[in-house]
C-alpha cells in the first residue's frame, strides 16, 4: 500500500508531516522554514496579517469540492483580504484539522492546490499545524503580507463613487449548481452538469469555478493602492449589500446604488432566469465574489478603469456615497428604498 492511499490513522502524523515538508520549496526571505518551533522570515516595513478558515460542512464538502480546489480557495480567500488593503501576500502557514479516515492522498491533493496558488501569487508556505478532528476537515490559513500604502475601509467621502471590479453573482449561483449535482474535477473540468443540459455547460463551468476556485484581482488592488486612486476599499466576500454597509459604517457615510448598474455575471444571470430566480439578488446578496469594493473620487474613475484594463479587469460604478447615517439604499424604476443586508452571516439561523 502506497503512502497516498493510506488513511491518516494508518500513516500517522509524522509520516504526513515529512511528506508535506518534502513538498514545500525553498523560498527567498525564509530564514527558517517548516520543521522548527516557528518559522523565521523577512517582512517589509508594513506587515499585514490575516487568517481565514474553510470548514467542511460550512464552506465545502468533500463530496462536492475536489481537494485540489479546496486548497486553491483556502489561500485565495486570504490573498483577497491582503489585496483589499493594498498589500501583497508573502508567507503563509496552514493548519489542518483532519478526521483519521481522510487519506494521505486527499491531503496531498489539497497541497497541490495550495502550492499552485502560492506559486501563482509568489507566496511561501512556511509552516503550520496538524491536529485530529472528530468530524470534518478544517483548513485554516494565516497569511502574512506587506504594503507600502494601505487601503482601509474608512475614508469614503460623500460624492465618491461606489465602484466594484469584475462581475457579481457567479459564485452564489455555483452553490446552487453544486446542490443540484453539478461537479468539477480536480482540474476544474466539468464532470456533471446536474439538472442542466450540455448546452448550458459553459455557464455551469464558469459558475462552479467562481465558487470553487475564485481569482481575486490582487495585483490590481495593489496597483490602485500604490497610486492612491481609491479612498477606501474592501473585498466582496459576504455580498454587496452586507459589505457596502460595512464600508459605510467604517467611513461614517451612507450609499445609494443603482440596480440597473449592477454588473451581474451574464452566465449566472442566464442560469438564474432559466430556473425562475432573480439575477440581481445574486449580485446584491450572493457573496464569495472576492472582487473589490472601492470608494473612488469621480475624477479618478477613468484612470482606475484604464488601470484595470491593464490587468485584464473591468470596473463598474454602481452608485455614490452620500451624507447620512451608515445605510445603503437601492434605486430602481420604482424609486429608492432602504437595502437591508442580506449577505452571509455565519451565525444567522438558516433560512433567516
Amino acid at each position: 500500500m502506497t503512502l497516498l492511499s493510506q488513511t491518516l490513522a494508518e500513516a500517522g502524523e509524522r509520516a504526513l508531516l515529512r511528506h508535506i515538508r518534502g513538498r514545500l520549496p525553498v523560498t527567498a526571505g525564509v530564514k527558517v522554514g517548516p520543521g522548527d518551533d516557528a518559522a523565521a522570515i523577512e517582512i517589509g516595513p508594513i506587515a499585514l496579517v490575516t487568517t481565514d478558515s474553510l470548514v467542511e460542512g460550512v464552506h465545502f464538502t468533500r463530496e462536492t469540492a475536489p481537494a485540489r480546489l479546496v486548497g486553491r480557495k483556502a489561500l485565495s480567500v486570504n490573498l483577497s483580504d491582503v489585496a483589499a488593503m493594498g498589500g501583497i501576500g508573502r508567507y503563509a502557514t496552514v493548519s489542518l484539522l483532519l478526521p483519521p479516515e481522510v487519506t494521505v492522498g486527499w491531503v496531498d491533493a489539497l497541497y497541490d492546490g495550495l502550492l499552485e496558488r502560492a506559486a501563482e501569487a509568489g507566496v511561501a508556505i512556511v509552516g503550520g499545524n496538524l491536529a485530529r478532528s472528530r468530524e470534518g476537515v478544517v483548513v485554516d490559513v494565516t497569511l502574512l503580507g506587506d504594503a507600502g500604502r494601505l487601503l482601509l475601509r474608512s475614508g469614503a467621502r460623500p460624492g465618491d463613487r461606489v465602484v466594484v471590479t469584475g462581475t457579481l453573482g457567479a459564485a452564489a449561483e455555483g452553490v446552487r449548481l453544486l446542490q443540484e449535482g453539478a461537479r468539477l474535477d480536480e482540474d476544474g473540468r466539468l464532470l456533471a452538469t446536474g439538472v442542466w443540459t450540455e448546452s448550458s455547460s459553459a455557464a455551469v463551468v464558469a459558475c462552479l469555478r467562481a465558487q470553487l476556485d475564485p481569482r481575486p484581482p490582487f495585483a490590481l488592488a495593489r496597483s490602485i493602492a500604490e497610486r492612491g486612486l481609491a479612498r477606501a476599499g474592501m473585498d466582496l466576500s459576504d455580498g454587496l449589500s452586507t459589505d457596502l454597509l460595512e464600508l459605510c459604517a467604517h467611513s461614517g457615510v451612507a450609499a445609494v446604488i443603482d440596480r440597473s448598474m449592477l454588473p451581474v455575471d451574464p452566465k449566472a444571470a442566464g442560469l438564474a432566469r432559466a430556473s425562475g430566480g432573480d439575477p440581481f439578488e445574486l449580485a446584491l446578496h450572493g457573496g464569495e465574489d472576492y472582487q473589490l469594493l472601492l470608494a473612488i473620487d469621480p475624477e479618478e474613475v477613468e484612470e482606475v478603469r484604464e488601470l484595470a484594463r491593464v490587468f485584464g479587469a473591468e470596473i463598474t460604478p454602481v452608485g455614490s456615497f452620500v451624507d447620512g447615517e451608515p445605510a445603503v439604499s437601492l434605486r430602481d424604476a420604482s424609486g429608492e428604498r432602504l437595502l437591508l443586508p442580506g449577505g452571509h452571516d455565519h451565525f444567522r439561523p438558516l433560512g433567516a
